[in-house]
């Protein structure tokens, strides 16, 4: 079979097993809520079991996976970073204020991540849908994640992470974790997954498993280095005046009707005297930003790290829900200073203008999907720790099913980091930035197996490999866009992520 294609499998079955007091073979397990990995195993291996015999009636390979409570508070985020090998892929998302909702995942039972082309999107959604088909599982929990879920990420462009320091991600990076645990609320699950074949021993699949979860760790995130040895060199990649020429040539095209609005982007890159440490990055950016998408999608040559305030979508059943976010200005210390600039942000003419962009291009895309598409009648101001913006929400219910991959591929890009039109925009964009954005500004989430989940778009980020990260800031051009003001707020938006990064 070639790579990246996966045939539909038919129905879903699961076998008479549940998390707590699975019955097995005739006999009832039951589940001590902790890492018992006795239990674990032998539940994993009776669905195992069932999976390999599916796997050898169908010929192909056969999911099985098992769920359990975990005792106790858990560090999501803390226990993924410390208890990741260093040969194999790995992806933590939180967004602290929400409840402490957190997903950590390490390693990968099954990817898709050779799905070439502008449908990729389309491509990757039927490939997961295709796995959770006769997948062996347990009954489902009422929580958010927990079960097999698919986690990554995709490139801005179709054609995207050809430079040398995105060689380890790929187009479309979506991956089922040998282990993931989800946390809402006071409730954390850990849910094991095995890909069954036929000939495979299902004793040893399932102890393997049950092994991984018995050796998670506890330590904590470390902190950033605040004087490291050697310091830190911070330099960008372009000179800025070049960006300042872009958005003045990106303004006149605007203002000529080429296009009705570009986002321009610049890369910016911090070179230190040892690696980075992407557990002390991350838990950085989620003390400073709790709010937001804090994401982070390691290989074994790099990470890619983040805190976006922007949500592309989320999908809950037949209700789905995006923001609009376009406009931006920075924060003060003095209320009375920060309350001014959120005002003039509101009556910017044009900032209003970008945003009210966004805003349409959202509509039209959703449309086609949609019984009703409804925007809230007016943006609202979004503040985080160093910058506010405009945002609009947005909500839909969906016409027919799809997933939520399909509506990350509906959505994407929209034109709060592409322009409008996209089909004219993508040229320009490619020719005045001259840089490979690789996943930055591009769909990072899950989805779990009711293809329901949620996918941020990747700002306020980096992509650390060794000694170096690459960090990345952009901003809307319409055609009374002014280049000093423009490379002003790339500087503010860098500033999410440099403090991370250096400690200062």
């Amino acid at each position: 079979m070639p790579r990246g294609k996966v045939r539909a499998w038919g129905p879903s079955v699961a076998v008479d097993a549940s998390p707590v007091g699975a019955r097995v073979s005739g006999c009832t397990v039951e589940f001590v809520p902790t890492r018992d990995t006795t239990s674990i195993v032998r539940v994993l291996e009776a669905r195992a079991a069932e999976a390999v015999a599916r796997a050898r009636r169908f010929g192909r390979p056969v999911l099985a996976s098992v769920t359990v409570p975990l005792e106790g508070e858990v560090d999501v985020a803390a226990a993924t970073f410390a208890s990741r090998r260093a040969d194999e892929r790995w992806f933590v998302w939180e967004q602290p204020d929400r409840d402490g909702f957190a997903i950590g995942a390490l390693g990968a039972a099954v990817t898709v991540d050779a799905v070439p082309g502008r449908n990729r999107f389309a491509q990757a959604a039927q490939m997961c849908s295709d796995v959770f088909r006769d997948a062996v599982r347990g009954e489902d929990i009422d929580a958010p994640a927990t079960g097999p879920i698919w986690v990554g990420g995709f490139s801005f462009y179709a054609d995207g992470c050809s430079a040398p320091e995105w060689s380890s991600f790929t187009a479309t990076g979506l991956a089922l974790p040998h282990l993931s645990i989800a946390r809402s609320g006071s409730a954390t699950h850990a849910t094991l997954n095995v890909m069954c074949r036929e000939g495979d021993d299902p004793r040893r699949l399932a102890a393997r498993a049950a092994g991984r979860l018995g050796a998670l760790s506890t330590d904590p995130l470390p902190l950033v280095d605040p004087d490291p040895a050697g310091g830190y060199e911070i330099a960008s990649v372009r000179p800025p005046e070049d960006f300042e020429r872009a958005v003045d040539e990106g303004a006149r095209l605007v203002r000529a009707g080429a296009v009705e609005k570009l986002v321009l982007a610049r890369e910016v890159r911090v070179s230190a005297a040892r690696p980075f440490n992407p557990g002390a990055v991350f838990g950085a950016l989620r003390a400073a930003y709790p709010s937001c998408y804090c994401f982070c999608a390691g290989t074994p040559e790099a990470a890619f790290i983040g805190a976006s305030p922007e949500l592309l979508v989320r999908r809950a059943g037949s209700v789905l829900s995006t923001v609009a976010l376009a406009g931006s200005t920075r924060r003060s210390a003095d209320p009375a200073v920060d309350d001014h600039l959120g005002e003039r942000l509101l009556h910017s003419g044009k900032d209003r203008e970008e945003h009210a962009i966004v805003v349409d291009t959202i509509e039209r895309s959703l449309a086609p999907l949609s019984v009703w598409v409804t925007p809230a009648e007016e943006p609202a101001l979004v503040k985080v720790a160093n910058i506010q913006h405009l945002a609009t929400p947005v909500r839909a219910q969906l016409a027919q099913p799809r997933s939520v991959v399909d509506l990350v591929g509906a959505l994407h890009p929209t034109s709060a980091v592409g322009g409008e039109p996209w089909a004219k925009a993508e040229p320009l964009v490619r020719e005045l930035e001259q840089m490979d954005r690789g996943w930055y500004a591009a769909p990072v989430g899950w989805m779990d197996s009711f293809e329901d989940g949620e996918f941020c778009v990747a700002l306020r980020c980096g992509l650390l490999a060794g000694r170096v990260a690459h960090c990345f800031a952009g901003g809307g051009v319409v055609g009374e866009s002014q280049p000093d003001a423009e490379l002003a707020e790339t500087e503010v938006k860098l500033m999410a992520l440099l403090p991370a990064l250096t400690g200062s």
